[in-house]
């Protein structure tokens, strides 16, 4: 066997279709574009929510709010994911993709205080809310701010 003998197998290749290529094709003339109007025209695309001239939705609908485009989202941590650390570890967002809790963290992490911790634990993260704050000094560990 050579590289120049192998064909695909048979009935499994079928011939590219040729559009405009007569009316016996079932597809020429037009070429499936029908008659005239602005998508028969070579370069007659519209752009994606383009209306045809009418206000699009995009700008019909009010806006509200602020979204700010330099924001740097946290990851969020609970208390309760936490007890599954040993007494007296640290914390911190490399311990915590080795464990699996988080799967990415790229601006850090901040721990919220839904759950209970039952083990002293030193924490390290970007933010606390202060009830996560108040729950691990309660079980007398610290929370650092990186």
């Amino acid at each position: 066997m050579k590289l120049s003998e192998l064909s695909p197998a048979e009935g499994s290749v079928r011939a590219p279709y040729r559009k405009g290529r007569g009316a016996g094709s079932g597809n020429g003339k037009t070429g499936g574009r029908g008659h005239k109007g602005q998508k028969a025209r070579s370069g007659g695309k519209i752009r994606v929510g383009f209306e045809g001239g009418q206000m699009p939705l995009a700008r019909r609908i009010p806006k509200r709010g602020f979204n700010n485009i330099f924001a740097k989202p946290l990851e969020i941590v609970n208390l309760s994911t936490l007890d599954q650390f040993q007494d007296g570890d640290t914390v911190t967002v490399h311990a915590l993709l080795e464990k699996g809790i988080l799967s990415k963290c790229r601006y850090g992490y901040k721990v919220l205080g839904s759950g209970k911790l039952s083990k002293k634990l030193t924490v390290q993260a970007s933010a606390f809310s202060a009830s996560a704050k108040e729950a691990i000094e309660a079980a007398g560990g610290k929370a650092e701010v990186m």
